[in-house]
């Protein structure tokens, strides 16, 4: 099996866990995104793994698209301990300027698989 290994990788995590870069909604996080025109269709795909659907917010104002989401911390029982946790937590968000020729009463939201 190969493995591909970055040796900053882990320094940039530890970096980001001790400087508190979790986000908060005054000062979110940012969440990784790509985008790409299909036929006559723009498509903006967002990395939000283990974000409720409940718990993104997206909103539209003039030209300007926001997508909120957060993250919150996996609740276990009183009788586990948890080995390893190095997913972030907080409030993660995006903003993207729009064409003012976009037809903005045609946006729409798809939730699958923690992907939007």
């Amino acid at each position: 099996m190969l493995r591909r290994t970055d040796p900053f990788r882990e320094l940039d995590r530890l970096a980001q866990q001790f400087m508190g870069a979790s986000g908060t909604w005054s000062k979110p996080s940012v969440m990784p995104t790509d985008a790409y025109r299909e036929g006559e269709e723009y498509v903006v795909a967002l990395d939000l793994p283990g974000v409720a659907k409940d718990a993104i917010d997206i909103d539209v104002e003039r030209n300007m698209l926001t997508v909120k989401a957060e993250r919150r911390p996996v609740s276990v029982g009183e009788d586990v301990r948890v080995e390893l946790s190095e997913r972030p937590v907080g409030v993660f968000s995006r903003q993207l300027a729009l064409a003012d020729t976009l037809d903005t009463e045609r946006i729409r939201a798809d939730y699958d698989a923690g992907v939007l």
